[in-house]
């Protein structure tokens, strides 16, 4: 198909994955460039979209039909793989989600959040979908808690 016909949609729209229908989260060349084998790369610009379902194995995807897959990544990446770090930047994992529930205190969580204010923080190229992970972290921390 010719790019020339084909509408981009306008930032910041709703935009589903093409595989799974799931709602993406917009990319820059940040996570791109971080997660996609080199190989794989030069099939998408400098913007994309995330699908983030564990289920999918698309991870990102464009307006032009192009898609990169889980098995073309550099690493294996949270939430693809439930055992890799939740956190991009400083590692936090599901291990530690749940020292804190059943220790009774987040103070892991507390950690990372505290971490997370410092420009050590660079969700928006380490994080596969450029997204702090704190949002998930606490859903998972509420979850877990509330089954113990």
């Amino acid at each position: 198909m010719n790019k020339a016909f084909v509408k981009e949609p306008d930032p910041g729209a709703r935009v589903s994955c093409p595989r799974c229908g799931n709602l993406a989260t917009e990319v820059g060349r940040g996570p791109l460039d971080t997660h996609i084998l080199p190989e794989h790369r030069q099939r998408l610009g400098d913007r994309a979209w995330c699908c983030g379902s564990e289920l999918c194995d698309v991870v990102y995807f464009d307006a032009f039909g192009q898609s990169v897959r889980v098995a073309e990544l550099r690493n294996a990446v949270y939430p693809y793989k439930p055992d890799a770090p939740l956190c991009a930047c400083f590692g936090l994992t599901m291990d530690d989600i749940e020292a804190d529930v059943n220790d009774g205190v987040p103070v892991r969580i507390r950690e990372l959040y505290a971490k997370s204010q410092t420009a050590e923080a660079r969700c928006a190229t380490l994080a596969v979908d450029g997204q702090c992970c704190l949002r998930e972290v606490q859903r998972i921390y509420l979850k877990w808690r509330s089954q113990s």
